[in-house]
Order: C-alpha cells, then sequence, then structure tokens
C-alpha cells in the first residue's frame, strides 16, 4: 500500500506467481489493487482477502460481479452501522464519526434474523491490529511514539509489502488524537517519483516514514538518522522475538540484522508496567483485540497526556468574552510564547496525568520545531478565530437596536458593517463557524437594515438585481 496523495490511497493484495517458460522472468505474475479517497484500510484488506482468490480463478467475470454488489452499498454515513454483501459473505462494520470517542470499542452483533450468512464483523475499519504489527518491537513503542511525534525521517525494512505498509500505518496512528502532518509511504520502491529526492544526500532527510522490502535502500539511505529493520514474527518464550536497538555504526549494507538502528536517546523512561501487561496477556491466550486494545489505551493516554498542557496554554490565549464589543474589531489571539509554555508546565504539565519520568521539558522543546506542532497550532489558532469571529457575531446580533447604533454613522461605516456582517454569514454558512440559527437570521435581518437605511444608488449596489 502506498499513500498517493492526500485522499486517495491503494492497497495491493499478495499477489499470484506462476512458473511460465514463456516469460522472461520465467514466472507469470497477477496482482490486484484497490484504490480509494477512503481510509479504510482494515475494511479494504478484508475485501481483497475475499475478492483476490476468486479473481484469480475468474478474472473479469468476477471483477464485474463484484463491482455491481459493491455498487448497492450504501454511503458510508459516519456513526452508522453498516451490512455489506460482497460473493455470499456479509461484512458487518460501523462507520467513524468525529464524535467518536478515540478508543477501541468493538462494534456489537446485529440482529441478523433474516440474514444469510451471518455477518462477518470488523472491529474497525481504519484501525489496524495494533498489537500484530508491533510484535517484534514491543520493546521499543515508547521511543518509536517519540520519533513519531517529532515527526523524524524513518525507514522501515520489512520481508514482506503487507508487513511493510502494515508496521508503517501502525506507526502512523500511534499519535491518535494528534494528526499526523508528515509525509509517508506505507510501500516504497525504486520505481517512485520521489525515489530521487528522497535518496540524495546533499540535503537533509525528508519528514517522512517509508516503508520498503528491497534491502538496497539500506545503503542507499545509509545517512538516515533512524532505520528499523524486521524479520519475519517468531516467538522467543512467551514473548515475540524481540528487535534490540543498535547505533548506527554497526549498520551494514544489505547484511543488516533486525534491529532498530538509531543514535536517538528517548526523553521519557520505559513504561514497564505495560509490557508486562502485554507479557501476562500472552501467558494467558487473551485475544489480540484485547490486546491492541491496551497498547491502543496506552498510547492514546501518552499523548493526551502530551497535548493537554499544551490545549490548556493554547485556550489561556483567548481573549476574554467581556472583552468582545458589537461595533469594534474583535482583539486578537494573544502570540504561543515557548518560554512561558515551559514554565507553566511546573505546576500545569504532563506529570499531573502520566506516571512516567523523564525529560519532558526536552521533548517538547523538540516538538516545537517539529511539522506537527506547526500542524496542530495552525489547526487550533483556526479554531479559536473562528470561534472569535462567533463570539463578535454574537454580540454585534445581541446588542441594542441596529438603527439606534447607525444614527450618527457615516454612510461608509454602515457599507462596512453591511460587508462584515456578509463576510461572517458566509463563513457560518460553510460550517466554519459555530452559531446558532437564531444568530444568522438575526444578522440577516441587521444587513436587511442597514441596506435599506442607505441611498437607492448604494442599495443598487450592495444588492444588484
Amino acid at each position: 500500500m502506498r499513500k498517493t496523495d492526500t485522499t486517495t490511497v491503494g492497497l495491493p493484495c499478495p499477489c499470484k506467481q506462476v512458473k511460465d517458460s514463456s516469460v522472461k522472468r520465467g514466472y507469470f505474475q497477477k496482482s490486484l489493487v484497490l484504490v480509494s479517497r477512503l481510509p479504510f484500510v482494515r475494511l479494504f484488506q478484508a475485501l481483497l482477502g475475499l475478492i483476490a482468490p476468486e479473481y484469480f480463478d475468474r478474472l473479469a467475470p468476477c471483477l464485474e460481479a463484484v463491482c455491481s454488489e459493491i455498487d448497492q452499498w450504501p454511503a458510508p454515513t459516519p456513526g452508522q452501522t453498516l451490512k455489506l454483501p460482497v460473493m455470499g459473505v456479509v461484512l458487518q462494520v460501523r462507520i467513524p464519526s468525529r464524535v467518536d470517542k478515540p478508543e477501541y470499542s468493538p462494534p456489537e452483533q446485529c440482529s441478523h434474523e433474516s440474514l444469510l450468512p451471518t455477518p462477518v464483523v470488523l472491529a474497525s475499519v481504519h484501525e489496524l491490529d495494533l498489537f500484530r504489527c508491533f510484535q517484534p518491537v514491543l520493546t521499543h513503542v515508547q521511543t518509536l511514539w517519540e520519533l513519531m511525534l517529532l515527526g523524524e525521517p524513518l525507514l522501515v525494512l520489512a520481508p514482506s509489502p503487507a508487513m511493510a505498509s502494515d508496521l508503517v500505518l501502525a506507526l502512523i496512528s500511534c499519535l491518535q488524537p494528534l494528526k499526523f502532518c508528515c509525509d509517508y509511504r506505507p510501500y516504497f520502491t525504486i520505481h517512485d517519483s520521489e525515489f530521487k529526492e528522497f535518496t540524495t544526500r546533499t540535503q537533509a532527510p525528508p519528514n517522512v516514514v517509508l516503508g520498503v522490502t528491497n534491502p538496497f535502500f539500506i545503503k542507499t539511505l545509509q545517512h538516515w538518522p533512524h532505520i528499523l529493520r524486521v524479520g519475519e514474527p517468531k516467538m522467543s518464550g512467551d514473548l515475540p522475538k524481540q528487535v534490540k536497538l543498535k547505533k548506527p555504526s554497526r549498520l551494514k549494507t544489505l547484511d543488516t540484522k533486525p534491529g532498530l538502528y538509531t543514535a536517538y536517546s528517548a526523553h521519557l523512561h520505559r513504561d514497564k508496567a505495560l509490557l508486562k501487561r502485554l507479557l501476562k496477556g500472552l501467558q494467558k491466550k487473551r485475544p489480540w483485540d484485547t490486546q491492541t486494545a491496551s497498547l491502543r489505551r496506552h498510547l492514546l493516554e501518552l499523548t493526551h497526556s502530551f497535548i493537554i498542557p499544551l490545549e490548556h496554554y493554547m485556550a489561556s490565549l483567548m481573549p476574554l468574552k467581556k472583552s468582545i464589543t458589537p461595533w469594534k474589531t474583535p482583539p486578537q489571539i494573544r502570540p504561543f510564547r515557548q518560554d512561558d509554555f515551559l514554565r507553566s508546565l511546573e505546576h500545569a504539565g504532563p506529570q499531573l496525568t502520566c506516571i512516567l519520568k523523564g525529560d519532558w521539558l526536552g521533548l517538547y522543546r523538540r516538538f516545537f520545531k517539529s511539522p506537527h506542532f506547526d500542524g496542530w497550532y495552525r489547526q487550533r489558532h483556526r479554531e479559536m478565530a473562528h470561534k472569535l469571529e462567533a463570539l463578535h457575531l454574537e454580540a454585534i446580533c445581541e446588542a441594542q437596536n441596529i438603527e439606534t447604533w447607525m444614527k450618527d454613522k457615516s454612510e461608509v461605516e454602515v457599507v462596512d458593517l453591511v460587508l462584515k456582517l456578509r463576510e461572517k454569514l458566509v463563513q457560518a454558512q460553510g460550517h466554519q463557524l459555530p452559531v446558532k440559527e437564531a444568530t444568522l437570521q438575526r444578522a440577516q435581518l441587521y444587513i436587511e437594515t442597514a441596506i435599506g437605511s442607505l441611498p437607492k444608488d448604494l442599495q443598487a449596489v450592495l444588492c444588484p438585481p
């Protein structure tokens, strides 16, 4: 799988390979690729697992039948549970919603009294099985979490495209609910158009996570600061065999053993209790979905503990509601001062919600230089600016009679008010401003009243036929 742009992803299934002497390379190969704008990775993996074997046997007729069935599927409405029939199987899925709490909650089995066969319930349409993906790196999950948080370049070398892409997707998902703002390629090859850009040594490695299978990349990207090589999953006693932390100087061309090759020292101490819980779960043969839930909850709480102080400080930069007056430009959001924020951590830092010790200040300082801080800050600043505009619109609409205000105002000031109210209405109707419908109706009434007070020529300009 590879990320092709911000809206489209492709998912390849394992290809079919058959000996064929008539082909130059000695083998005939065929694969099936699903392309979609929706990031429903787990659903599409299950779908390809159903389609591929039949497609390789029946070819085009199979795809025609499948496409006809998929064409009848309902639109993926957020929050709804859907039953999707395909090839004699019914997949039951729940479409995620923005109001969902970011924690593991398997979907309930729907009633299927009149439905045959029994639906196959998918725990999630988009979340991968984290425990399965992180099997060989469980002891380094927090270090990898920090590398993702800081937007560090990371090369992931795995034995197969499926393993490489799953591990990359699992890595970028471990920052939830923080949005991943860097680039990533779940499956990257030497044929990709960015190959030269990513392998050049004339500039620093880009902020990207690459999943590859070709050992050639070990040599080509030897200058990258972090390289993770994993092998086929193997058990060492009750725990999957873990890769070791190794210095980049031990990196060997083509003959590199599995390991996390990096000079990075984690800022936070390792959570030994997490590893014990996962090991105990293996010993008691707990379902992997339960193990994944435990691991995902740990990462979620870790990210929350890191983000909450930033959110609290950012909220303190918002002007007070009482400082917003109807007929003046709303006050500006105060600037984010990193030193002020770091000083605030002494009394309102992550230690209030997280038991992990370590150099939190150092981690925040490095985070300020990452694309994720820039992405988080821009999004929060935009949301606060919209909230400020909404409060200003409410203040105008809740003020005393607009006719009283217009008595001593010039035509220029009245026209300026009309234009500003119209701009706010356009933003609100585009769902960018959190305002009530009653406020919008009153704003429209104010616009009409203000225009009605102007000379006919200006009315014609503001309300053309």
